[in-house]
């Protein structure tokens, strides 16, 4: 291990030097912007690291990269992360140009840096570094990345039920992590699960001068209104049944929710704000955060929104809701339940569509898995890896519910990575520990058990 370690002291200049490349390259999936480039890409660096690996046909998607690297033992990992990244929009809030890859006083500023380039090209870093170090790869490794991640995965359920075979593994390193406010790395075992949806109403055939307004409904207010009912002054919703699948707090979980650092001081410094919804501090965040589910308004439209005056009484309206859900909620259920409640309270009017939904789902805090990249990350860091239970955002970890094998992620982020936001960014130290900490689980893995 200490001569893998060596090897990435020895080349991280030219890592650093890949890792700007390839996220100079834009890969926006919303817009279809360098995907197939961005895939081909990473091939070709995936191969010169020592990994087999091609392109696999996504005939619903964008091409889905696939690489494999036999080791000593029969165990086996594999690595899901996606090579798609957000749109970088508003630009002009942005320090240094997105797709610039520039580096300042050791941090690098790019869209798609965290998340998830970084800790995508870390672990192939990883792997370069245990091969052309000399050692006999440790474990089989299979690698699947996939292009759809940041618009909902809509293909990689499919994707992945017809590859099973391909897929099999003992165990998963999930896409990404970061570390928290104190600086410590951090393991996240699960993932919120999603529904997205848009509300969309009418009140007429045309905006009409807002002289109108004390004849002529107003498809605004009337959005308003609608919104208004789903939750109450405390933030809870109030949809019928919404909380009714939720499960208890396991006291394993329990146990591990206490020795979390709670972030607040640090969030409300970045954000910039002097309290948290109800009050909420230090265990409360984040028993909020990670284990509550939640009713956000993700944007509104309604009328004239341009510079200046205009006065009108707009005919629609429309505003974009995520739900993030908890252990068992399912996302196709609180769609039932969203929609009786509209029409319970009279708004029958209302279209509701679902962009996109996904299942929450997540490992125990128990499995062996979890316990070896805890063990190796003591060879890398000099402060104590935080396991989280589960992680506030989502992703598509429930597609691979039918498998059973551990999941969890960790990565090269930091609490100030701002991801999916402007100045997204990491740091370079950062980068390094990643690779090596990736390093050392592939180590401990060839000599513990993984399940």
């Amino acid at each position: 291990m200490e001569k893998s370690f060596q090897y990435v002291d020895d080349h991280f200049e030219q890592m650093v030097s890949e890792l700007q490349a390839f996220c100079s390259q834009p890969s926006i999936a919303a817009q279809n912007v360098g995907m197939e480039e961005t895939a081909s890409m990473l091939v070709e660096k995936m191969k010169d690291a020592g990994i087999d690996a091609r392109i696999l046909e996504n005939k619903n998607g964008y091409p889905v990269v696939y690489g494999e690297i036999k080791g000593s033992t029969d165990k086996t990992l594999l690595f899901y992360n996606h090579y798609d990244v957000q749109p970088p929009d508003p630009v002009d809030k942005w320090t240094y140009p997105p797709f610039g890859s520039e580096i300042h006083d050791g941090i690098l500023y790019a869209r798609g840096c965290s998340d998830n380039k970084g800790t995508l090209l870390s672990r192939v870093h990883a792997v370069e570094a245990i091969l052309k170090s000399g050692h006999t790869f440790p474990v089989n490794i299979k690698f699947l990345v996939e292009g759809e991640e940041e618009i909902g995965s809509p293909s990689f359920e499919e994707f992945v039920h017809s590859h099973k075979d391909l897929l099999k593994a003992d165990a998963c390193l999930w896409e990404n992590s970061a570390k928290d406010e104190d600086n410590n790395p951090v393991v996240k075992l699960g993932n919120k699960g999603m529904l997205y949806c848009q509300l969309h109403l009418k009140t007429g055939n045309t905006d009409v001068h807002s002289m109108n307004a004390p004849i002529v409904p107003n498809a605004g207010w009337r959005l308003v209104q609608a919104l208004r009912t789903l939750k109450d002054d405390n933030d809870h919703v109030l949809i019928e049944g919404f909380y009714d699948d939720v499960l208890p707090i396991c006291p394993e979980e329990t146990e591990a929710w206490k020795k979390v650092p709670s972030p607040e001081d640090g969030l409300k410094k970045r954000l910039g704000i002097d309290k948290f919804v109800n009050d909420a501090t230090g265990e409360q965040v984040n028993l909020a955060l990670y284990t509550k589910p939640s009713c956000n308004i993700c944007g509104m439209e309604a009328g004239y929104t341009g510079e200046g005056q205009k006065t009108v009484t707009p005919c629609e309206a429309s505003a974009k809701l995520d739900f993030r859900l908890v252990v068992a909620q399912d996302p196709d259920k609180i769609f039932t339940l969203l929609r009786k409640h509209l029409d319970s309270h009279g708004f029958q009017d209302i279209e509701v569509s679902v962009t996109s939904a996904a299942a929450p789902a997540k490992t125990g805090v128990t499995e062996k898995f979890v316990q070896v990249i805890q063990r190796a990350a003591e060879d890398v860091y000099e402060q104590p890896l935080v396991i989280l239970p589960t992680a506030a955002g989502t992703g598509p970890r429930d597609v691979f519910a039918y498998s059973g094998m551990p999941i969890a992620g960790i990565g090269c982020g930091h609490a100030g990575s701002v991801q999916h936001a402007p100045n997204e960014n990491i740091k370079l130290e950062d980068y390094k520990e990643a690779i090596k900490h990736v390093v050392a689980l592939l180590f401990h893995a060839e000599k513990e058990e993984i399940r």
